[in-house]
């Protein structure tokens, strides 16, 4: 084997592999929002970059328009899992305010005001 080809033979694999952990993750995140959304109308936020840290913040909101649930995803890499995020919990939509919840997480700021927008 050329030095050529197998340094095309590493590329395909890591193509491929990127391929496998993206879907993996694409599952992980899809399960956790197929199960928020039993629990009530759902709001996503995204923020961050293409070099910097990715947010995903998905709440549920009961009838009532309180939070009733939610998960975070965060990381850079594909291996970010969501994870249970509870500290909303019981807040109506109109008491979450960004900057007075999250002074210090920007990246939370920006999914959370995406998250609790009402969407047409």
């Amino acid at each position: 084997m050329t030095p050529t080809s197998a340094l095309i033979a590493c590329a395909i694999l890591a193509w491929a592999a990127q391929i496998v952990l993206g879907w993996w993750q694409l599952q992980r995140f899809n399960r956790a929002f197929d199960q928020l959304c039993l629990r009530g109308s759902v709001g996503v936020g995204r923020s961050g970059g293409r070099f910097k840290p990715r947010v995903v913040l998905a709440l549920a909101f009961d009838k009532e328009e309180k939070v009733c649930a939610g998960f975070l995803l965060r990381g850079l890499t594909i291996f970010a899992t969501p994870q249970p995020f509870t500290r909303l919990n019981g807040m109506k939509r109109e008491q979450l305010m960004t900057g007075v919840i999250f002074p210090k997480e920007p990246n939370i700021q920006t999914a959370l005001s995406l998250a609790i927008e009402p969407k047409s």
